[in-house]
């Protein structure tokens, strides 16, 4: 069992945070997984809003225990919470800031991640207990935004996500983000060659690492 301190850290050692969203059957699903984390991502985000999400979530933490960490994404309300804990999630993460479920996160001690994209909401997910905050969308204003909020909010993690690839992953490692959320750069969609989302995985923990 992954205590949240240990997931939080596998996160931040990773940076990247594989994203899949879309009309994927499971076996298009478990193919991403599987291609991705030979790649050397190893934490992987389902959405809800893809069909049999919460079903891939707990296969998908069976077959990578101790390999690769498994959330839940677009989890907006304390039920959807509820059930994505339930199926097995590492961590969930929202669009939104919904104080119900954070307040329900916190009391469990499971890893949430808030979206937030103002200095006011960003300081009051971290009062309340969040951890990791997901700057969305964080294409809008990108790193120089991080980088801007960070100067005041140093001590708040911040997991960018929206507009990110390989070409400027690096620059918002060196603005201040703790891990980034990759969506459509690295998960294209349902007909995309497995041999390419290979290479964008690669391409993307190259970029991340080298801006360390």
């Amino acid at each position: 069992m992954r205590t949240m301190e240990k997931i939080v850290e596998h996160i931040g050692r990773q940076g990247v945070i594989a994203i899949v969203r879309g009309q994927f059957a499971w076996p298009q699903v478990q193919a991403i997984a599987e291609t991705v984390v030979a790649a050397g991502v190893t934490v992987l985000e389902i959405t809800l809003n893809t069909p049999g999400a919460l079903a891939a979530v707990e296969q998908l933490r069976h077959r990578f225990e101790g390999q690769a960490i498994v959330g839940a994404g677009t989890v907006r309300t304390a039920e959807q919470l509820q059930e994505a804990i339930q199926a097995g999630a590492h961590f969930t993460v929202a669009p939104n800031f919904d104080r119900e479920c954070v307040a329900t996160a916190v009391s469990q001690r499971f890893l949430h991640l808030p979206g937030v994209f103002t200095a006011t909401e960003a300081e009051t997910a971290w009062r309340a207990g969040c951890r990791l905050l997901k700057l969305f969308p964080s294409d809008m204003l990108g790193p120089a935004y991080l980088k801007a909020l960070r100067a005041p909010l140093d001590d708040v993690h911040f997991v960018p996500t929206g507009g990110i690839s390989a070409a400027n992953i690096g620059d918002y490692r060196r603005a201040g983000a703790f891990a980034c959320g990759i969506g459509s750069a690295l998960v294209a969609g349902p007909d995309q060659p497995l041999a390419e989302l290979h290479q964008r995985a690669l391409a993307l923990q190259r970029a991340w690492e080298a801006a360390a």
